[in-house]
């Protein structure tokens, strides 16, 4: 974290990426902003993060952060509308999957049942927040499914 609370992480391994992943839960996400370009083998999302980590009361903060994945060989969706670039998505996790290490598949997991598989040559993901903050409309409430 910077001085100025802004995040900059990097993942190279499994427990980097379970820092970024608590940092990007319940992100939110249009779809046009969820782009992969083949030839330079990068994954990139622009999303609206969900600041856990300040220490804030009421509705709480966001802030407009980039996710980057390098090494992309291939990218597979499921259940998400690229035929809706205006629909938002809320991200759920990052995970990561080794196929044939370093090699693997990066998983981001939606809300509803969503998931897109980012075929890897190896793990490389950086998070960094490009905006201010702002009061969020409502903090992510994760009551309901727990019951």
């Amino acid at each position: 974290m910077s001085s100025d609370g802004s995040l900059r992480l990097k993942a190279e391994d499994a427990d980097d990426l379970a820092v970024i992943s608590s940092a990007v839960q319940d992100a939110l996400v249009q779809v046009r902003d969820l782009v992969w370009t083949a030839k330079a083998r990068r994954f990139s999302a622009e999303l609206n993060r969900f600041r856990w980590e300040a220490k804030t009361k009421g509705a709480g903060q966001r802030v407009r952060s980039g996710l980057v994945v390098e090494n992309v060989l291939s990218v597979k969706a499921r259940n998400i509308r690229r035929d809706a670039p205006d629909a938002v998505a809320e991200l759920l996790s990052v995970g990561f999957e080794v196929t044939d290490a370093p090699s693997g598949i990066v998983v981001l997991a939606f809300a509803g049942g969503g998931d897109m598989r980012l075929e890897v040559e190896a793990l490389d993901i950086s998070l960094i927040d490009l905006s201010p903050p702002w009061t969020a409309a409502a903090r992510p409430d994760h009551g309901a499914e727990a019951q």
